[in-house]
């Protein structure tokens, strides 16, 4: 099945609402084809992540970013469920540590950034800190920069300089091999209601709820401007945005998992060259006659 998911990837020349980008879609799919489509996807992926990472040119960085509940945590385990380990790594983002404020807020993001030949999926990242900290400036005081002392000198600009700073890494990136995509995971607000209250009412889902939740989704409205700013100012041609609908798991899983394969097929992934038939010839005569 054929789905356009270039209506997804939000378009730098136009002004980004949220209002304007499904959350409940299912794109076609059944949730008995979305599980065929999410099988054939791993198949396939498995595949390329073999030649991806012999060919070792370049290196993928996948972000997630959501707000509590929207399903990060099952796209990862569906989408990427066949991917070798050993050429894939997750890395969720907690508040910085104090050692991590010590450096600027990308320091931590960078030193697991993904080598050539190799996946990196931040669940969470960087943009956090134009998000959690755009809705609760008073954190930015904990980094210390000289000339933002206080709340009130936290203007417009200083989030400028920071969209600006965020597209310059990832265009530094992306010209040196590295290829990134950036899933926003868009759940409606009465479908994360619905989810959180299945974490409080079964007791297995207990661990998945804090009162932290209840608290962002408080100041939903104030999150959806740092949203759709984020989408807006960071969306470029070489780290795209995707706003993928997530009231239906299955399409969100299908969509990302859709949409890497894209990729992959785009980078004209190559073996490296084998030794010689002649050289081959002789280290199997050589290790027969052993």
């Amino acid at each position: 099945m054929h789905y356009d998911y270039g209506k997804l990837r939000v378009d730098t020349a136009k002004k980004v609402h949220l209002k304007d980008y499904a959350t409940c879609e299912d794109g076609g799919f059944t949730k008995k084809s979305a599980k065929k489509e999410i099988k054939q996807n791993i198949k396939e992926l498995k595949k390329l992540q073999e030649m991806f990472y012999a060919d070792d040119r370049y290196s993928l960085l996948i972000i997630l970013q959501a707000r509590d509940a929207a399903g990060k945590d099952g796209v990862i385990r569906h989408v990427m469920s066949g991917i070798n380990p050993q050429g894939c790594r997750v890395h969720s983002f907690k508040t910085p540590t104090k050692n991590e404020l010590e450096h600027d807020y990308f320091w931590r993001h960078y030193q697991v950034l993904p080598q050539r030949g190799m996946i990196e999926i931040f669940n969470r990242s960087h943009y956090e800190n134009v998000l959690a900290t755009k809705v609760n400036p008073q954190w930015i005081l904990n980094e210390r920069i000289p000339g933002y002392e206080s709340v009130e000198m936290i203007d417009q600009q200083f989030w400028d300089d920071r969209y600006e700073a965020i597209n310059a890494i990832e265009k530094h990136l992306h010209h040196n091999g590295m290829r990134i995509l950036k899933f926003f995971l868009n759940v409606s607000k009465e479908e994360q209601k619905g989810r959180f209250l299945s974490r409080i009412e079964e007791p297995d889902k207990n661990w998945k709820f804090s009162s932290d939740d209840l608290h962002a989704r408080a100041q939903w409205d104030a999150y959806d401007k740092a949203f759709e700013e984020m989408l807006e100012k960071t969306s470029r041609p070489y780290a795209p945005w995707y706003v993928i609908p997530a009231d239906k798991k299955f399409f969100a899983r299908v969509a990302v998992g859709d949409i890497i394969l894209e990729l992959f097929r785009s980078l004209d992934l190559r073996y490296p060259p084998a030794e010689s038939p002649e050289i081959l010839a002789k280290a199997k005569a050589d290790l027969l006659m052993e």
